[in-house]
C-alpha cells in the first residue's frame, strides 16, 4: 500500500470513516473534499464563485507584478520603464527586472502546484517539497557539483537537481508509510533534511572557494542576470505542470481510495508515482533557478483550500493544481515585494526571498498545528517511539539490574576509550606517554601547545553532549514524545539566534555575552512552543509541529542576520552553527558545567517525577504531583542545559534525541537507569563525532554538529522504518 494512504470502501467515506489521525491533525485536503463530494458539480453559483476568485487573483498578481517591475537599485521607476526611452531603462528592464519577475513566476507556479501534488498524493496537508526534503536533496546536488569545480548548464543542473530531489522524496516517503498521519511525514523529512543539510554545510565549508555565494542561494533568490537559465527550464516546467493537470481526473478519483479508485479502472501506485516524479521535477526546476525558496509549497495550496471553502469548484484537481501555481506566484512575488519594501532596494540583492517566505511558512505551520483537532490518537508519537513508546507503556521495558551494570559498565568505557582517543588523535597525533609527560610539566613546546589546545575541545565536546542527552531525555518525558528532542522542539534553533544576533552586531562581543544571548534564545523559544502546545495539554503531535515551525522561523531569522550584517563571511556564522569544539578554552565550558551543576542533583531527585509524568495526564495528579508545576520545572532544566551546551559549543543537533533512544532500548524506561546511560551515551557520541570531525581531514575540520546530523538521522530514519507497521 502506498505512501500515507489508507483503503477506503465505500462506507470507508462517510464522515466516520475519514477521521483519521491525518485528518485530525492537518486538516482537510482537497482530496478529502473531493471524496466528500464537496466539490464535485458545483452549481452555477459555485462556478461563478470560482471563476471570481480566480480573476481576482489574476488581478492581484498584475497589480503585484506592476509594483516588482517598479523596484529596483537603478534610479529608473515604473514610468519610465514603461516609456522605455533610453538605453538605461531598457537595460535594467531586459538584463535584470523582467528577469527576476519571470524567475518569480516560474518559481512560484513550480512550486505551487508540487506542493498541491504531494498533498493530494500523500493525503497530508503538510506535504511539500518542503517536508518532504526534496528541497534539501536537489539543493545538496547542485552544492556538490559547484563543490568540485563543475559548472554545469541550466538542464544538466536541473537533471542534477532532480536526481537529488527525487531520491530524498523516495526515502521520506518510504520511512513514512503506513498512513500513521502527517507528523510520521513531518518527522522523516526533517531528519533527512538535516542530514543533508549537514553534508551540504561540510561542502560549504570544505570548499568554501568554489561555492561562494550558495550559502545565501541556498535561502532561495530571485536575483538573475538575463534569462540564460529560466529560458531553457521553463519550458520544463510547463510540461511538468501540464501533467500533473492531466492528472487530475485520476487525483479526483484517488480520493475514494486504492479500492474505489482500481474499481473504476485507475492504478493506485502508478498514478502516485507519476505524481510525484513531476511534483519533484517541478520543485528541481524551482531549485535550479533560485535555490531552495521554503514553504511556498505548503503555503499556496492552504490559501486555495481556504478559498475553496467559499468556491468549492476550486478543490477539483485539474482546477485546484493550477490554481495552486497561481497561489504560488502570488506568495513569491508577495514575499519578494515586501522584503524590497521594508529592507530597501539593495535587500533585494543580498538577503534570499527564500528568508521571507520560510518565515512566513512557518508561522503558517505553526498555525496549523495549533489550530488542528486532536482524535487522542498518537500517531507517530506511539509508532516510532522506540517501539511502541507510548506513556501508557512506561514501565514495561524493564531490564534486569545486571544487564543495567552491565550497560554502565560498556558505556562508562566506551567513553573512557573515545577520551583517550580525542586526546591522542587530531592534526598531531601524540602517544600516552606525551600525555604523561604533560601532566607532570615535563613536555616539549609542541606537545604542550597541541594539549593545551585539544584538551578543552575534548572537554566541551564530553559537557556538550551529556547535557543535550539529558535535555532530550527530559524534553521526551515532560512531552510523552519519543520523537521530540530540544532542536526539533525549537529550543536550540532560539538559542542560535540569540547567539548569532550578537556574534553579527557586536563582532567583536565576549563570551558571556554570547551565551547569555543564547540563553534568552532558548527560553523564548522554548516558552512560545510549550506555551502554544500548552492550550492542548501538550499533545505530542501537536507540540512536535509547533517545535518544527518554529525551528524554520529561527533558522530563517539566522539567515536574514547573516546576509543583512556580513553577507561575504558567511562562514563565521555557519562554523557556529555547525557546532564546533575550535578555539574553546576552559573558561568558556563555564555556563555548560554549571548547568549540569545544576541539573543533575536535580534531575536525581526528580526521577520518579519524570517516571509518572511520562506515564498520562492523571497519574501524576492523583499521587499528590501538580503536572503543570512539574512540567514546568523539568523544561527548565532542560532549556538551561540546552543554552549552556549551544553557546560553549554552537548548534549540535540529534544528540537529544538519539541518546535517550539508545538508553531506552538498553536499560528500559525508568528514569533511574534511562538518565545516565543517557548522558554516557551522549558523551560518547559527541566525542567522537568531534574526533572523527578534527581528524579525518586534518588539518581541515569538519564541525562536530554537522557529524552528528549525519550520524543521528540515519538513526532516527531507522526509528521511524522499524515503525512503519505500526500505528
Amino acid at each position: 500500500m502506498s505512501i500515507g494512504t489508507r483503503r477506503h470502501t465505500g462506507a470507508g467515506r462517510t464522515g466516520a470513516g475519514r477521521t483519521g489521525t491525518g485528518r485530525a491533525d492537518a486538516g482537510r485536503t482537497a482530496a478529502d473534499d473531493i471524496a466528500a463530494g464537496r466539490a464535485a458539480a458545483p452549481p452555477a453559483s459555485g462556478r461563478l464563485r470560482t471563476w471570481l476568485a480566480v480573476c481576482g487573483a489574476l488581478v492581484v498578481l498584475a497589480g503585484l507584478a506592476a509594483v516588482h517591475l517598479g523596484q529596483g537599485t537603478a534610479a529608473v521607476d515604473l514610468s519610465a520603464l514603461w516609456r522605455a526611452p533610453g538605453d538605461q531603462a531598457s537595460a535594467v528592464l531586459l538584463a535584470s527586472r523582467l528577469p527576476r519577475l519571470a524567475a518569480g513566476v516560474a518559481v512560484g507556479c513550480a512550486l505551487g502546484a508540487a506542493g498541491a501534488a504531494l498533498q493530494s498524493v500523500s493525503r497530508n496537508t503538510l506535504a511539500s517539497p518542503d517536508t518532504l526534503a526534496v528541497n534539501a536533496g536537489a539543493y545538496l546536488a547542485v552544492v556538490a557539483v559547484a563543490a568540485f569545480g563543475i559548472q554545469l548548464p541550466a538542464l544538466p543542473a536541473g537533471a542534477t537537481a532532480f536526481a537529488g530531489g527525487l531520491l530524498a522524496a523516495g526515502v521520506v516517503l518510504a520511512l513514512s508509510r503506513a498512513g500513521a498521519g502527517p507528523i510520521r511525514l513531518v518527522l522523516a523529512g526533517s531528519a533527512l533534511t538535516l542530514a543533508l543539510g549537514g553534508l551540504s554545510g561540510t561542502l560549504l565549508l570544505l570548499r568554501a572557494q568554489q561555492t561562494t555565494g550558495l550559502f545565501a542561494w541556498g535561502n532561495g533568490s530571485l536575483a538573475q542576470i538575463g534569462m540564460g537559465t529560466i529560458a531553457p527550464l521553463a519550458p520544463v516546467g510547463l510540461a511538468a505542470l501540464l501533467g500533473l493537470v492531466l492528472l487530475g481526473g485520476r487525483l479526483d478519483i484517488l480520493a475514494l481510495g486504492d479500492d474505489g479508485a482500481a474499481v473504476v479502472g485507475v492504478n493506485p501506485r502508478l498514478t502516485r508515482v507519476l505524481a510525484v516524479v513531476l511534483a519533484v521535477l517541478l520543485a528541481a526546476v524551482a531549485v535550479t533557478i533560485a535555490g531552495p525558496i521554503g514553504f511556498v509549497g505548503l503555503c499556496a495550496p492552504a490559501l486555495v483550500r481556504l478559498a475553496g471553502a467559499r468556491a468549492p469548484g476550486l478543490l477539483r484537481h485539474r482546477v485546484f493544481l493550477p490554481v495552486s501555481a497561481l497561489a504560488g506566484v502570488l506568495v513569491v512575488l508577495g514575499a519578494d515585494v515586501l522584503l524590497r519594501a521594508l529592507f530597501g532596494a539593495g535587500a533585494g540583492v543580498a538577503v534570499p526571498t527564500g528568508v521571507v517566505t520560510t518565515f512566513f511558512g512557518a508561522v503558517l505551520l505553526v498555525a496549523l498545528a495549533h489550530r488542528a483537532r486532536h482524535d487522542g490518537s498518537t500517531g507517530a508519537g506511539s509508532g516510532a517511539g522506540s517501539g511502541g513508546g507510548g506513556g501508557a507503556t512506561a514501565f514495561t521495558r524493564l531490564r534486569g539490574r545486571r544487564t543495567y551494570l552491565l550497560t554502565l559498565l560498556v558505556t562508562g568505557t566506551a567513553l573512557v576509550c573515545a577520551l583517550v582517543a580525542a586526546t591522542l588523535l587530531g592534526d598531531a597525533t601524540l602517544l600516552l606517554g606525551d600525555v604523561a609527560n604533560w601532566l607532570t610539566g615535563r613536555s616539549g613546546r609542541l606537545v604542550t601547545f597541541v594539549l593545551d589546545t585539544r584538551l578543552p575541545r575534548v572537554a566541551g565536546a564530553l559537557l556538550a553532549g551529556t547535557a543535550l542527552a539529558l535535555a532530550g531525555a527530559v524534553v521526551q518525558a515532560v512531552s510523552r514524545n519519543p520523537l521530540a528532542e530540544p532542536g526539533v522542539l525549537g529550543v536550540v534553533g532560539g538559542a542560535g539566534v540569540g547567539a548569532v544576533t550578537v556574534l553579527t552586531l557586536v563582532p567583536f562581543a565576549g563570551f558571556w555575552l554570547i551565551g547569555g544571548a543564547a540563553l534568552a534564545g532558548a527560553g523564548a523559544a522554548a516558552g512560545l512552543v510549550f506555551g502554544l502546545a500548552a492550550r492542548h495539554g501538550l499533545e505530542q503531535n501537536r507540540l512536535v509541529l509547533i517545535g518544527i515551525g518554529v525551528s524554520a522561523g529561527t533558522g530563517a531569522l539566522v539567515s536574514l542576520l547573516i546576509v543583512l550584517t556580513d553577507p561575504y563571511n558567511a562562514t563565521k556564522a555557519l562554523v557556529w552553527l555547525s557546532g564546533s569544539t575550535y578555539g574553546r578554552t576552559f573558561p568558556e565550558l563555564i555556563p555548560v558545567a554549571l548547568a549540569l551543576a545544576v541539573a543533575v542533583p536535580a534531575l536525581v531527585v526528580l526521577r520518579r517525577v519524570l517516571d509518572l509524568i511520562g506515564l498520562d495526564a492523571d497519574t501524576p495528579r492523583l499521587l499528590g504531583i501538580r503536572p503543570a508545576t512539574a512540567r514546568l520545572g523539568l523544561l527548565t532544566l532542560a532549556v538551561a542545559l540546552t543554552a549552556g551546551a549551544v553557546a560553549a559549543v554552537g548548534v549540535i543537533g540529534f544528540v537529544g534525541l538519539v541518546a535517550p533512544h539508545a538508553a531506552r532500548a538498553l536499560v528500559g524506561r525508568r528514569h533511574a537507569r534511562v538518565l545516565p546511560v543517557t548522558a554516557l551515551i551522549g558523551a560518547v557520541l559527541v566525542v567522537v563525532a568531534d574526533t572523527v570531525g578534527r581528524s579525518v581531514i586534518a588539518p581541515a575540520q569538519i564541525p562536530v554538529g554537522l557529524v552528528t546530523a549525519v550520524i543521528g538521522a540515519p538513526y532516527f530514519g531507522w526509528l521511524l522504518w522499524r515503525s512503519r507497521g505500526e500505528g
